[in-house]
């Protein structure tokens, strides 16, 4: 083994060991059900912001998004950005403050099915059941692009085998997660944010003065750009540069309309409930759109520089989503490399925690304590979460087997699923009040059915991204329903009313 192996070997394990370490410490945090999933409600403005970003961007931040910026996407790339920028800032500005209020209103609910059953008065626990079956299908396609991209990185930083990263990536991951609950979830996260803006920041920087300043790297990528649509890097590659080349208005809605995912993103909206004040949701938002602009800037810069960085390396097909990892390898000493690269990890795993998570939430208080076992106490709670952290996680590795399983495919999968599902709920919820229990199973089938079946098909209008008709499909339902079943459930309209009185007070 040589001494640049044992360098790599070292930061991998001394990143790993400290998360491990973190999900020790945290265990005796949790007294409750509320603990474990939602942290009491007293984390700061820091790390609910910093862990909010660090969950939602995932390995495709490092991995699928460069790649495809690699193999000539830029456009796709940057209206991608744009719409995930947008959707980010409209998230903290108009959801933050009215979810955290509204959520305590309605039976200090800390899941989103409990919210959206005890908002709308939902006694057949019908919504309860179709929100908690389309969480646990979305998030585990969602967490197996998380594992997907462990086992790529430790496939490209140690040459290990694609399935040995898959079991490392998913060994630590459920330990710290099982052991320390939201506290540790938002901690690891917070220091995966930090390592992930970092790697961007400096790597970039490195990278633009290693071509010769920012004229001449562009100049070079945009020759490598040339040189490609000539056919001089094989038929794959050209192909793709020429795909990418002629991309459509209808792309660009696509692309755009990432942003409305963020509506509906339990993963993400948990955070907003779990601050320990609303006043410091505004420092919150500032910090994490921040962090959004400049990760973003780092993921285009990385993704396209790359192509002359890397020469005469040329990466093709699926490698192309190693761009990162294979920059940091050039760009650094062989320690220092392996931290950066432990931000690849750290993106994959502050996603994947908090999903899991999420969707523990949802099983064990929405479906266990919530239908099957309603006088099921905390501890019998907390087991039933830790058990469906395992059992997601089984399935998701099952599907994370394929060496061959795009990240940026399976996320974006997963992002229309929730935000085609819950997006237009959760905003009806906290903003209209003829909003009914009927209106909202039928938004929430409509949605994820448009979803599953969109996304199965090919060709024609089918090639806009699922989640617009899949978002469209549901806010239409949830409002026509709605207003043919006319609110007139007392109970439900006082506390609204009584909701939206406090609102205007603060």
């Amino acid at each position: 083994m040589t001494a640049q192996m044992i360098a790599k070997i070292a930061a991998f394990a001394l990143y790993l060991g400290f998360m491990i370490y973190i999900g020790l410490k945290n265990a005796k945090r949790n007294n409750s059900s509320s603990d474990f999933f939602l942290g009491g409600r007293k984390v700061g403005p820091w790390v609910t912001a910093l862990s909010a970003e660090a969950s939602d961007s995932s390995a495709w931040l490092l991995m699928g998004l460069p790649g495809l910026c690699y193999l000539g996407g830029i456009k796709e790339t940057f209206w991608t950005a744009i719409g995930l920028i947008a959707g980010t800032y409209l998230n903290w500005l108009f959801l933050a403050k009215p979810l955290r209020r509204c959520t305590i209103a309605f039976g200090d609910s800390i899941t989103i099915p409990e919210f959206l059953t005890n908002r709308f008065k939902d006694k057949t626990h019908l919504l309860s059941l179709i929100s908690v079956l389309f969480i646990v299908l979305f998030f585990t396609i969602y967490t197996a692009s998380g594992f997907v991209a462990c086992a790529k990185l430790f496939n490209s930083v140690f040459g290990l085998p694609y399935h040995a990263g898959l079991a490392i990536g998913l060994i630590v991951i459920l330990s710290y997660t099982i052991m320390g609950g939201y506290f540790a979830v938002c901690t690891t996260d917070f220091l995966q944010g930090v390592l992930i803006f970092s790697a961007f920041v400096i790597s970039s920087v490195f990278a633009i003065c290693a071509l010769g300043g920012p004229s001449e790297a562009f100049a070079k990528a945009a020759e490598f750009s040339g040189k490609a649509l000539q056919g001089e890097f094989g038929e794959e590659m050209l192909t793709k540069f020429t795909e990418n080349k002629h991309f459509s208005a209808s792309s660009v809605v696509s692309a755009l309309a990432w942003g409305l995912g963020y509506f509906g993103m339990p993963h993400i909206i948990v955070r907003f409930m779990g601050i320990r004040s609303e006043e410091e949701l505004t420092k919150a938002r500032r910090i994490g759109t921040t962090w959004m602009i400049i990760s973003y800037i780092g993921t285009f810069l990385i993704g396209t520089l790359g192509t002359a960085y890397l020469l005469p390396k040329v990466l093709s097909g699926a490698a192309a989503e190693t761009v990162f990892s294979e920059t940091m390898l050039k760009m650094y000493p062989a320690f220092i490399a392996g931290i950066f690269l432990c931000a690849i990890l750290a993106a994959s795993m502050s996603t994947a925690d908090s999903q899991l998570l999420s969707a523990a939430s949802a099983v064990s208080r929405d479906l266990y304590k919530g239908i099957i076992k309603k006088d099921a106490d905390e501890k019998s709670v907390l087991n039933i979460g830790r058990i469906t952290v395992l059992a997601i996680a089984a399935v998701a590795f099952v599907l994370s087997l394929n060496p061959s399983s795009s990240i940026f495919g399976l996320v974006s999968y997963a992002w229309a699923g929730f935000g085609a599902t819950f997006g237009p709920l959760v905003l009806l919820a906290l903003f209209w009040r003829g909003m009914t229990n009927k209106g909202a199973i039928a938004g929430l089938a409509a949605g994820g059915i448009t979803v599953v079946l969109w996304h199965n098909m090919s060709g024609g209008i089918f090639s806009i991204y699922e989640i617009l008709p899949g978002f469209s499909a549901c806010l239409l339902f949830s409002v026509i329903v709605s207003l043919l079943d006319k609110n007139k459930d007392p109970e439900m309209l006082a506390e609204f009313d009584k909701y939206k009185e406090i609102s205007k007070n603060k």
